[in-house]
């Protein structure tokens, strides 16, 4: 109060949003029409500082926003508010009873007052709209409760208080009308009029009525018809779809003069009780006896209760007077489903905790609905007719960016995309984390956004970075209350999921995880996560939401961490022992010639793939939960994981055409393997497997590198192995030695390599080694020896059980005979080394194979089986990341 500058100060600011005000504006309502001087108005907040007995901390100036801070009960204002927005969660007498202590914050001065300018005006009319909307809640609470004697003394006060206000008339009539006669009646309105030009639809409707007439809006409204639903708050980007689906089940049951239940379920911070308020808000006109409303908090903090249902049923009734009192639970649920028998009505149970929660609030005739929330799946509720379930899922990227930059400038936008992307990313499309980034860049510039992509990158600090203290939004707080309700055999679980690398884990991997605590049972316990919404099950794998990950990583301490002291290095283990033989298994299907000293499963269960396909899709599900095994393998220090998982995973790797993921992979193992010294044949080995992934990437230098480390490491060993291991390492060198222009070597090492393969007796070795020969042989033009050769090649091949081996053949074979001019020969021979290499999933040796098909039988002039070829080649390259595409393209073009 008062007209210094300060005191302006002061009201500016607690009037504004969040205690937050723009520097430059302050100083416009402080100073019109002058230039804004930082030390002026630095001087009137050191003032009030001592006014108030602040310190810096609790009032200023940052990034050019005025703040104060102070505790809420020190300001009248405040404390209305918060009296307020109390009241809101409750009916009947109690509202009305904690809307009149509120009100009782609201001294009889005029508020602001001796604060002159316009802002002053316009904030102090502001408030007394504030005021006003409250007692008019009161009042509407206190007619709904059937509180008339005290409806009449209030409603006659009000009247006779506030001549000028033209609101308290409705209610006045809405007390007294009946009483009056009709010649009071008459004047009443009479004098109204007088003052004021016509009604508005609310008090035209209590006119009618008195007067006998049908209201023209066709509301009653001198009866009570509940309307308890909370406002509709922001819009629900990304959630059109789910939101007519919800409201056109209810409508669709409605008609059938049935109940209906609509479930939406889904982890914390999904958004599921926006989306339920803007279905309410839909269907709201189609339930004329009104819309009820109840926040159940089924998942409330520490030290709080989920609401009961009883007393839940009892603020309903109150809308609805009954002749008589019902007693205990039983009763009150029966009464509530009679008063629901006759009506048409909507019915809002936000965040449930269970089905025995919510059963007894439910109608059991008629065509009124029920809208429930709940992170929990409601399994009794699941099995009866009436009942319609829907899982929210996370927002999509462009609904996720939409949210997020809904207060950001289109310039600003455009400036900062990949930001944007990031915070989208790290978000994981949960509305609640995208909701406290978006309101953590409110008043703040656009380049804050980069500061707040640093912060949520590093997971160590990611979820006080999801925390808005002054709008009351806490990512953590909301995943507590979730996994606090958990079993302690499903918050073990949880924990150990959270290891498990991601994205998701299969079933086989979780039982496995059992073994690691012996108080746990894994199926339970993810079944119990699921039914929590936070773990999902899709395509058959487990999959937690990364930030229930972290949450779980940094909160969840289960009681055998301490009670087992090997317990985390027993879970990390079954993890990778796990991802280690589940990818072996596979691989030996791509690949029956390689050997990894992977041993014997103990205490795992491996999925044992009946084909190649089977292998292939397996691998294809598990590939990135395997990739990050083996930066979890390097994390945790398991030496035995981090270089046999990277070979197992190779040849998926080469087939899948994942070069950079194998190099990366290899690199981690050869290191792995020189730290713990082992055996040499293994060593070479990997060096082999990295030259064979340089090789593919066209890196040749560095593959022959590879290779002769490769070379004299297998020297080392003169035992069969060691022996194996330096032919099939001179039979790669061989072929790296051809393309680097190196026949001569190339030649030599295929020759080395052909005698020791055939002291082995290894036949595809041989095979192999002949086909190398046949290749430099047909460079030279040589064609006949290439044919001799390959023969010899395809002859030993096939005694084997090597396709990848035999489709080498075929396809050198081809180039032989196309070359000596047996053309449609040649032809039939690309098209058996084309189909073995798309049975085994080899795309790389697939498009090698279908550009020389594809040119020999352009040679031909067979124009559509080459346009054909292409077309498949084009599918190839768009799978394998879309390299050099334009070529293919721009030859097809040329054909057709």
């Amino acid at each position: 109060m008062g007209s210094t500058k300060p005191a302006a100060l002061f009201a500016l600011l607690v009037t504004s949003p969040g205690g937050r005000c723009p520097a430059r504006e302050v100083f416009a309502c402080l100073w019109p029409a002058e230039e804004f001087g930082r030390d002026r108005l630095d001087q009137v907040m050191t003032v009030l500082r001592k006014a108030l007995g602040l310190g810096k901390e609790s009032l200023r100036m940052e990034s050019g926003i005025c703040s104060i801070y102070l505790p809420r009960d020190r300001i009248d204002l405040y404390r209305f508010r918060d009296q307020v927005q109390h009241a809101e969660r409750l009916f009947g007498k109690d509202r009305v009873d904690a809307l009149a202590a509120a009100l009782g914050e609201w001294s009889d001065l005029v508020p602001l007052s001796g604060l002159k300018g316009e802002w002053a005006s316009q904030r102090r009319a502001k408030l007394r709209r504030e005021r006003r909307a409250v007692v008019e809640a009161q009042l509407e609470t206190a007619r709904r409760a059937g509180m008339e004697d005290w409806l009449r003394t209030e409603t006659d006060r009000w009247y006779r208080s506030l001549p000028e206000e033209d609101w308290p008339l409705r209610y006045y009539l809405i007390a007294h009308g009946r009483s009056l006669t009709s010649a009071g009646l008459k004047r009443v309105i009479r004098e109204w009029k007088s003052r004021f030009r016509r009604p508005d639809e609310g008090l035209q409707a209590v006119i009618d009525e008195l007067q006998g007439n049908a209201p023209r809006s066709g509301v009653t409204a001198l009866t009570s018809v509940p309307s308890q639903l909370p406002p509709p708050g922001r819009s629900a980007l990304g959630r059109d779809g789910v939101i007519r689906e919800v409201v056109a089940a209810v409508l669709q049951q409605q008609d059938s003069g049935r109940p209906t239940v609509a479930v939406i379920c889904g982890m914390p911070g999904i958004g599921k009780s926006l989306v339920v308020n803007r279905v309410a808000h839909r269907l709201r006109e189609a339930f004329p006896d009104g819309v009820l409303y109840a926040e159940l908090g089924g998942f409330p903090g520490e030290g709080e209760q989920p609401a009961d249902p009883e007393r839940i049923i009892d603020k309903f009734l109150a809308e609805f007077p009954l002749p008589y009192s019902p007693v205990g639970l039983e009763q009150k649920s029966a009464a509530l489903r009679s008063v629901l028998a006759g009506r048409s009505v909507l019915i809002v149970l936000d965040d449930a905790w269970d089905d025995e929660q919510v059963l007894p609030l439910l109608p059991g005739t008629g065509p009124s609905a029920v809208l429930i929330t709940s992170r929990r799946r409601p399994e009794m509720l699941r099995a009866r007719q009436e009942v319609k379930l829907w899982a929210l899922g996370e927002l999509d990227d462009e609904a996720a960016a939409e949210l997020l930059q809904e207060d950001i400038s289109l310039s600003d936008r455009r400036m900062f995309t990949q930001e944007v992307e990031d915070l989208v990313e790290v978000c994981g499309g949960n509305p609640l984390a995208l909701t406290v980034t978006a309101r953590r860049l409110e008043g703040r510039p656009a380049r804050a956004i980069r500061h707040l992509r640093e912060q949520l990158a590093k997971e160590e600090g990611r979820l006080d970075a999801l925390e808005h203290p002054p709008a009351r939004l806490s990512v953590r707080a909301a995943l507590a209350c979730s996994v606090n309700a958990l079993s302690e055999e499903a918050s073990c679980l949880l924990w150990q999921l959270a290891v498990h690398p991601g994205p998701s884990i299969g079933w086989d991997a979780v039982m496995d995880l059992g073994s690691a605590a012996e108080s746990v049972h894994p199926d339970r316990a993810v079944e119990e996560l699921r039914a929590a919404h936070l773990v999902e099950l899709q395509s058959g794998r487990y999959r937690l939401h990364n930030l229930v990950r972290t949450f779980a990583r940094q909160q969840v301490r289960p009681p055998a961490l301490t009670s087992s002291p090997r317990f985390e290095e027993a879970t990390v283990w079954q993890i990778l022992e796990h991802q280690l033989h589940y990818v072996w298994a596979c691989d030996r299907w791509l690949d029956r010639q390689r050997w990894l000293p992977v041993g014997e499963p103990e205490g795992i269960t491996v999925v044992q793939p009946e084909d190649l396909e089977r292998a292939l899709a397996l691998l294809d599900d598990e590939y990135e939960a395997a990739m990050r095994g083996v930066e979890l393998s390097i994390e945790r220090g398991s030496r035995r994981h981090m270089w046999l998982l990277p070979m197992a995973l190779v040849t998926y790797q080469w087939r899948r055409h994942r070069f950079e993921d194998a190099q990366r992979g290899l690199t981690w193992a050869s290191e792995a393997a020189e730290r713990d010294d082992a055996p040499p044949v293994d060593q070479a080995m990997i060096f082999r497997m990295l030259a064979g992934t340089r090789w593919r990437q066209g890196r040749f230098e560095i593959a022959a590198n590879h290779l002769s480390r490769a070379v004299l490491l297998s020297k080392q060993d003169s035992s069969p192995s060691g022996r194996l291991s330096l032919a099939r390492s001179l039979h790669t060198l061989a072929l790296t030695r051809r393309k680097q222009g190196q026949e001569t070597d190339a030649e030599q090492c295929h020759r080395s390599a052909l005698e020791l393969y055939r002291e082995l007796a290894d036949d595809a070795g041989a095979a192999a080694a002949l086909n190398g020969l046949g290749t430099l042989y047909h460079d030279r033009g040589e064609h006949d020896e290439a044919l001799r050769l390959c023969n010899e090649a395809l002859d030993l091949v096939r005694r084997t059980a090597d396709r990848s081996g035999r489709a080498d053949v075929l396809r050198t074979l081809a180039g032989v005979r196309f070359a000596l001019g047996e053309r449609e020969a040649s032809l039939v021979l690309f098209q058996q080394a084309v189909d073995i290499y798309r049975d085994l999933g080899s795309w790389t040796d697939e498009d090698r194979a279908l550009c020389l098909h594809t040119d020999a039988l352009v040679a031909l002039g067979r124009t559509a089986e080459a346009v054909s070829a292409l077309e498949r080649v084009l599918v190839l390259r768009e799978l394998m990341g879309g390299a050099d595409l334009r070529e293919v393209r721009e030859r097809l073009e040329s054909l057709r």
